[in-house]
Protein backbone atom coordinates (compact mmCIF):
# COMPACT_ATOMS: atom_id res chain seq x y z
CA UNK A 1 0.00 0.00 0.00
CA UNK A 2 1.35 3.44 -0.96
CA UNK A 3 2.17 5.60 2.03
CA UNK A 4 0.56 9.06 2.10
CA UNK A 5 2.83 11.88 0.98
CA UNK A 6 3.51 14.46 3.69
CA UNK A 7 5.15 17.85 3.22
CA UNK A 8 7.32 18.47 6.29
CA UNK A 9 7.94 22.16 6.96
CA UNK A 10 10.48 21.97 9.79
CA UNK A 11 12.68 19.56 11.70
CA UNK A 12 11.38 17.24 14.43
CA UNK A 13 13.25 15.32 17.13
CA UNK A 14 14.74 12.03 15.96
CA UNK A 15 12.20 10.00 17.95
CA UNK A 16 9.41 11.56 15.89
CA UNK A 17 11.24 11.62 12.58
CA UNK A 18 11.95 7.90 12.60
CA UNK A 19 8.28 7.05 13.15
CA UNK A 20 7.09 9.62 10.61
CA UNK A 21 9.45 8.19 8.01
CA UNK A 22 8.16 4.69 8.74
CA UNK A 23 4.48 5.53 8.34
CA UNK A 24 4.52 8.21 5.64
CA UNK A 25 6.48 9.39 2.63
CA UNK A 26 8.06 12.53 4.04
CA UNK A 27 9.20 15.43 1.86
CA UNK A 28 11.52 17.75 3.82
CA UNK A 29 10.70 21.25 2.64
CA UNK A 30 13.11 22.78 5.16
CA UNK A 31 16.07 20.96 3.59
CA UNK A 32 15.37 22.09 0.02
CA UNK A 33 17.68 24.68 -1.54
CA UNK A 34 15.20 25.69 -4.27
CA UNK A 35 11.89 25.70 -2.44
CA UNK A 36 9.81 26.80 -5.43
CA UNK A 37 11.13 23.91 -7.54
CA UNK A 38 10.69 21.54 -4.61
CA UNK A 39 7.04 22.54 -4.18
CA UNK A 40 6.40 22.25 -7.89
CA UNK A 41 7.65 18.66 -7.75
CA UNK A 42 6.05 17.40 -4.52
CA UNK A 43 3.10 19.76 -4.04
CA UNK A 44 0.67 17.93 -6.36
CA UNK A 45 1.12 14.61 -4.54
CA UNK A 46 1.05 16.10 -1.02
CA UNK A 47 -2.00 15.06 1.00
CA UNK A 48 -0.96 16.53 4.34
CA UNK A 49 1.39 19.14 5.74
CA UNK A 50 3.24 18.45 8.99
CA UNK A 51 4.44 21.71 10.51
CA UNK A 52 5.26 23.41 13.80
CA UNK A 53 3.45 26.19 15.59
CA UNK A 54 6.26 28.65 14.90
CA UNK A 55 6.39 27.79 11.19
CA UNK A 56 2.75 27.26 10.24
CA UNK A 57 1.69 27.11 6.60
CA UNK A 58 1.17 30.24 4.51
CA UNK A 59 -1.22 30.70 1.61
CA UNK A 60 1.43 30.19 -1.09
CA UNK A 61 2.48 26.90 0.45
CA UNK A 62 -1.11 25.73 0.70
CA UNK A 63 -1.86 26.78 -2.89
CA UNK A 64 1.09 24.69 -4.12
CA UNK A 65 -0.62 21.55 -2.76
CA UNK A 66 -3.84 21.13 -4.80
CA UNK A 67 -4.65 17.77 -3.19
CA UNK A 68 -4.02 18.88 0.37
CA UNK A 69 -6.43 17.39 2.94
CA UNK A 70 -4.90 18.14 6.34
CA UNK A 71 -2.40 20.40 8.12
CA UNK A 72 -1.15 18.87 11.37
CA UNK A 73 0.57 21.33 13.71
CA UNK A 74 3.18 20.26 16.26
CA UNK A 75 2.29 22.83 18.91
CA UNK A 76 -0.75 24.46 20.45
CA UNK A 77 -0.50 27.69 18.43
CA UNK A 78 -1.88 27.69 14.89
CA UNK A 79 -1.87 31.42 14.16
CA UNK A 80 0.87 30.91 11.56
CA UNK A 81 -1.47 28.70 9.49
CA UNK A 82 -3.59 30.55 6.93
CA UNK A 83 -6.96 29.39 8.23
CA UNK A 84 -8.90 31.37 5.64
CA UNK A 85 -7.14 29.49 2.85
CA UNK A 86 -7.92 26.22 4.64
CA UNK A 87 -11.59 27.08 5.11
CA UNK A 88 -11.95 28.02 1.45
CA UNK A 89 -10.78 24.56 0.38
CA UNK A 90 -12.14 22.45 3.22
CA UNK A 91 -8.68 21.57 4.51
CA UNK A 92 -8.66 20.21 8.05
CA UNK A 93 -6.25 21.57 10.68
CA UNK A 94 -5.13 19.97 13.96
CA UNK A 95 -2.84 21.06 16.79
CA UNK A 96 -1.47 19.51 19.98
CA UNK A 97 -3.25 21.12 22.97
CA UNK A 98 -3.45 19.84 26.56
CA UNK A 99 -0.21 17.84 26.46
CA UNK A 100 1.88 21.01 26.85
CA UNK A 101 -0.36 22.90 29.28
CA UNK A 102 1.55 21.96 32.43
CA UNK A 103 4.97 22.79 31.04
CA UNK A 104 3.84 26.19 29.78
CA UNK A 105 2.23 27.00 33.12
CA UNK A 106 5.31 25.81 34.99
CA UNK A 107 7.57 28.07 32.95
CA UNK A 108 5.29 31.06 33.56
CA UNK A 109 5.57 30.53 37.32
CA UNK A 110 9.31 30.01 37.02
CA UNK A 111 9.69 33.29 35.17
CA UNK A 112 7.65 35.08 37.82
CA UNK A 113 9.92 33.70 40.54
CA UNK A 114 13.07 34.44 38.59
CA UNK A 115 12.05 38.00 37.86
CA UNK A 116 10.59 38.80 41.30
CA UNK A 117 13.46 37.34 43.28
CA UNK A 118 16.21 38.25 40.79
CA UNK A 119 17.35 34.64 40.74
CA UNK A 120 19.27 34.97 37.45
CA UNK A 121 21.20 37.95 38.84
CA UNK A 122 21.68 36.31 42.25
CA UNK A 123 23.24 33.26 40.63
CA UNK A 124 25.77 35.49 38.87
CA UNK A 125 26.31 37.38 42.16
CA UNK A 126 27.34 34.16 43.85
CA UNK A 127 29.60 33.09 40.98
CA UNK A 128 31.46 36.27 40.08
CA UNK A 129 32.73 37.19 43.53
CA UNK A 130 30.22 39.97 44.21
CA UNK A 131 28.95 38.15 47.29
CA UNK A 132 32.21 38.67 49.19
CA UNK A 133 31.74 42.42 48.75
CA UNK A 134 28.24 42.44 50.20
CA UNK A 135 24.79 40.89 50.26
CA UNK A 136 22.59 40.66 47.21
CA UNK A 137 20.15 43.60 46.82
CA UNK A 138 16.65 43.09 48.18
CA UNK A 139 14.08 41.85 45.69
CA UNK A 140 10.26 41.62 45.46
CA UNK A 141 7.95 39.24 47.35
CA UNK A 142 5.91 36.80 45.26
CA UNK A 143 3.36 35.41 47.72
CA UNK A 144 0.22 37.47 48.15
CA UNK A 145 0.63 39.46 44.94
CA UNK A 146 -2.28 40.37 42.69
CA UNK A 147 -2.13 38.33 39.47
CA UNK A 148 -4.02 39.08 36.27
CA UNK A 149 -4.43 36.34 33.67
CA UNK A 150 -5.07 37.66 30.18
CA UNK A 151 -6.80 34.74 28.45
CA UNK A 152 -8.22 31.99 30.64
CA UNK A 153 -7.89 29.00 28.34
CA UNK A 154 -6.18 25.76 29.28
CA UNK A 155 -2.80 27.33 29.95
CA UNK A 156 -4.18 30.44 31.63
CA UNK A 157 -6.27 28.33 33.96
CA UNK A 158 -3.26 26.16 34.84
CA UNK A 159 -1.19 29.27 35.60
CA UNK A 160 -3.93 30.67 37.83
CA UNK A 161 -4.22 27.40 39.78
CA UNK A 162 -0.49 27.42 40.42
CA UNK A 163 -0.52 31.04 41.54
CA UNK A 164 -3.29 30.26 44.02
CA UNK A 165 -0.64 28.19 45.79
CA UNK A 166 1.21 31.45 46.39
CA UNK A 167 -1.91 32.96 47.98
CA UNK A 168 -2.28 35.40 45.10
CA UNK A 169 -5.45 37.32 44.34
CA UNK A 170 -6.49 36.11 40.89
CA UNK A 171 -8.38 38.08 38.25
CA UNK A 172 -8.74 37.32 34.55
CA UNK A 173 -9.92 38.61 31.20
CA UNK A 174 -11.57 36.34 28.66
CA UNK A 175 -14.38 36.35 26.11
CA UNK A 176 -16.77 35.86 29.02
CA UNK A 177 -16.92 34.62 32.62
CA UNK A 178 -15.68 31.05 33.05
CA UNK A 179 -17.50 28.36 35.00
CA UNK A 180 -14.19 26.92 36.22
CA UNK A 181 -13.02 30.24 37.69
CA UNK A 182 -14.87 30.29 41.01
CA UNK A 183 -13.28 32.75 43.40
CA UNK A 184 -11.45 34.61 40.63
CA UNK A 185 -12.55 38.08 39.54
CA UNK A 186 -13.67 38.49 35.94
CA UNK A 187 -12.46 41.80 34.47
CA UNK A 188 -13.20 41.91 30.74
CA UNK A 189 -11.19 45.06 29.96
CA UNK A 190 -7.42 44.38 29.67
CA UNK A 191 -6.57 47.91 30.82
CA UNK A 192 -8.66 47.51 33.97
CA UNK A 193 -7.16 44.05 34.54
CA UNK A 194 -3.64 45.49 34.30
CA UNK A 195 -4.50 48.38 36.63
CA UNK A 196 -5.49 45.99 39.48
CA UNK A 197 -2.57 43.59 38.90
CA UNK A 198 0.97 43.43 40.18
CA UNK A 199 1.70 40.67 37.67
CA UNK A 200 0.00 40.34 34.27
CA UNK A 201 0.39 36.95 32.59
CA UNK A 202 -0.46 36.79 28.88
CA UNK A 203 -1.75 33.34 27.91
CA UNK A 204 -4.39 33.98 25.27
CA UNK A 205 -4.32 32.58 21.73
CA UNK A 206 -3.07 34.88 18.98
CA UNK A 207 -5.66 36.06 16.48
CA UNK A 208 -6.21 39.18 14.42
CA UNK A 209 -8.42 40.45 17.24
CA UNK A 210 -5.74 39.99 19.91
CA UNK A 211 -2.84 41.53 17.99
CA UNK A 212 -1.16 44.06 20.31
CA UNK A 213 -3.92 43.61 22.88
CA UNK A 214 -1.16 44.46 25.37
CA UNK A 215 -0.69 47.99 24.07
CA UNK A 216 0.64 51.22 25.52
CA UNK A 217 -2.50 51.73 27.60
CA UNK A 218 -2.30 48.27 29.17
CA UNK A 219 1.40 48.66 29.86
CA UNK A 220 0.87 52.10 31.40
CA UNK A 221 -1.90 50.70 33.61
CA UNK A 222 0.40 47.91 34.83
CA UNK A 223 2.80 50.64 35.91
CA UNK A 224 6.35 51.15 37.17
CA UNK A 225 6.04 48.41 39.79
CA UNK A 226 4.21 46.02 37.49
CA UNK A 227 5.46 42.85 35.87
CA UNK A 228 4.50 41.46 32.44
CA UNK A 229 4.86 37.75 31.64
CA UNK A 230 4.27 36.55 28.07
CA UNK A 231 4.16 32.84 27.25
CA UNK A 232 1.59 33.15 24.47
CA UNK A 233 2.57 34.73 21.15
CA UNK A 234 4.70 37.78 20.45
CA UNK A 235 1.94 39.36 18.36
CA UNK A 236 -0.21 39.77 21.48
CA UNK A 237 2.19 42.42 22.83
CA UNK A 238 3.18 45.70 21.19
CA UNK A 239 6.91 45.09 21.42
CA UNK A 240 7.91 48.68 20.66
CA UNK A 241 5.61 49.99 23.38
CA UNK A 242 6.98 47.36 25.76
CA UNK A 243 10.59 48.30 25.09
CA UNK A 244 9.85 52.00 25.47
CA UNK A 245 8.19 51.38 28.85
CA UNK A 246 10.95 49.09 30.11
CA UNK A 247 13.64 51.58 29.12
CA UNK A 248 11.85 54.57 30.65
CA UNK A 249 10.77 52.81 33.84
CA UNK A 250 7.07 53.19 32.99
CA UNK A 251 6.91 49.39 33.37
CA UNK A 252 8.78 47.68 36.16
CA UNK A 253 9.86 44.45 34.49
CA UNK A 254 8.99 41.74 31.99
CA UNK A 255 9.73 38.07 31.36
CA UNK A 256 9.22 36.85 27.81
CA UNK A 257 9.36 33.50 26.06
CA UNK A 258 8.27 34.85 22.65
CA UNK A 259 9.51 37.69 20.47
CA UNK A 260 8.84 39.33 17.14
CA UNK A 261 11.31 38.06 14.55
CA UNK A 262 12.65 35.35 16.85
CA UNK A 263 15.27 34.00 17.17
CA UNK A 264 16.64 37.39 16.13
CA UNK A 265 15.81 39.54 19.15
CA UNK A 266 15.55 43.29 19.04
CA UNK A 267 18.95 44.38 20.45
CA UNK A 268 17.18 46.81 22.76
CA UNK A 269 16.17 43.81 24.89
CA UNK A 270 19.80 42.81 25.41
CA UNK A 271 20.69 46.10 27.05
CA UNK A 272 17.91 45.88 29.64
CA UNK A 273 18.44 44.69 33.20
CA UNK A 274 14.74 44.46 34.07
CA UNK A 275 13.84 41.61 31.71
CA UNK A 276 14.14 37.84 31.71
CA UNK A 277 14.57 36.46 28.19
CA UNK A 278 13.70 32.87 27.34
CA UNK A 279 14.22 31.12 23.96
CA UNK A 280 10.58 30.12 23.22
CA UNK A 281 10.86 26.85 25.10
CA UNK A 282 7.73 26.74 27.28
CA UNK A 283 6.92 23.23 26.04
CA UNK A 284 10.58 22.23 25.98
CA UNK A 285 10.73 19.05 28.05
CA UNK A 286 11.43 15.58 26.76
CA UNK A 287 8.15 14.24 28.11
CA UNK A 288 5.99 16.94 26.57
CA UNK A 289 7.73 17.03 23.20
CA UNK A 290 7.27 13.27 22.90
CA UNK A 291 3.58 13.65 23.74
CA UNK A 292 3.25 16.45 21.17
CA UNK A 293 4.83 14.31 18.47
CA UNK A 294 2.59 11.39 19.33
CA UNK A 295 -0.53 13.52 19.11
CA UNK A 296 0.53 15.04 15.80
CA UNK A 297 1.13 11.56 14.34
CA UNK A 298 -2.11 10.24 15.81
CA UNK A 299 -4.04 12.99 14.03
CA UNK A 300 -2.37 12.14 10.73
CA UNK A 301 -2.99 8.42 11.22
CA UNK A 302 -6.63 8.98 12.14
CA UNK A 303 -7.21 11.13 9.08
CA UNK A 304 -5.79 8.64 6.62
CA UNK A 305 -7.70 5.81 8.33
CA UNK A 306 -10.96 7.73 7.90
CA UNK A 307 -11.39 8.17 11.66
CA UNK A 308 -12.32 11.34 13.58
CA UNK A 309 -9.47 13.74 14.26
CA UNK A 310 -8.32 13.83 17.87
CA UNK A 311 -7.74 17.56 18.24
CA UNK A 312 -9.25 19.46 15.30
CA UNK A 313 -8.98 23.21 14.90
CA UNK A 314 -10.88 23.18 11.59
Amino acid sequence: MTKPHILQIGAYPDWDQVLMDADFTMHRYFESADKAAFLAAVGPKTRAIATRGDLGAHATLIAACPNLELISVYGVGYDAVDLDACRARGIRVTNTPDVLTDDCADLAVGMILMLSRGMHKAEAWARDGSWVKGGFPLQRKVSGARAGILGLGRIGHAVARRLEGFDMEIAYSATGPKDNAAGWDYIPDPVALAARSDILVVTLAATAATRHIVNRQVIKALGPQGMLINISRAANVDETALLDALESGALGSAALDVFEGEPNLNPRFLALRNVVLQPHHASGTVETRKAMGQLMRDNLTAHFAGKPLLTPVL
